[in-house]
């Protein structure tokens, strides 16, 4: 009989990686553009235009697709058969990370519209915000890689 997923499996798995790739650029650019954004609103007379369209553009045109394609391609190969054992601790520490890389990008967007309207927390905040996807990616990782 002709398997078409281990066929496939490959090619999803290429695919799946390019997509968090894509996602984790943005999710690390993005808040540092919030912080170069909250401080010029703060500290000059510099117009914040040029900023409100870069986060605009980023979170729509790359961001949202990119993190769209990392859970479809992601979901496609936890249901492949056999790939994933659910009795070991690493798939859980992977999904629990995905989950809260998910709410973080949430959490973006949201200062995204805040930012646009023109209102900002302390660059400072952003600055300690922008840490928060490197620490999910290190355990997402090191989860896939280690198989704890």
């Amino acid at each position: 009989m002709f398997d078409w997923l281990a066929l496939i499996y490959p090619y999803v798995k290429a695919f799946h990686v390019m997509a968090v790739i894509s996602w984790m650029a943005g999710l690390f650019y993005l808040p540092r553009l919030f912080v170069y954004h909250a401080e010029r609103r703060a500290g000059s007379a510099e117009p914040v235009a040029s900023f409100v369209i870069m986060e605009d553009k980023l979170l729509r045109l790359i961001m949202n697709p990119a993190m769209i394609a990392t859970w479809i391609s992601g979901l496609s190969l936890v249901l492949t058969p056999g790939i994933v054992s659910w009795d070991m601790i690493w798939p859980w520490i992977k999904a629990v990370c995905v989950i809260a890389m998910s709410a973080f990008h949430m959490w973006c967007a949201r200062e995204r519209r805040i930012l646009a309207g023109g209102t900002a927390q302390a660059g400072r905040t952003y600055r300690l915000m922008n840490e928060v996807p490197t620490l999910l990616m290190v355990a997402i990782v090191s989860s896939v890689i280690i198989k704890f």
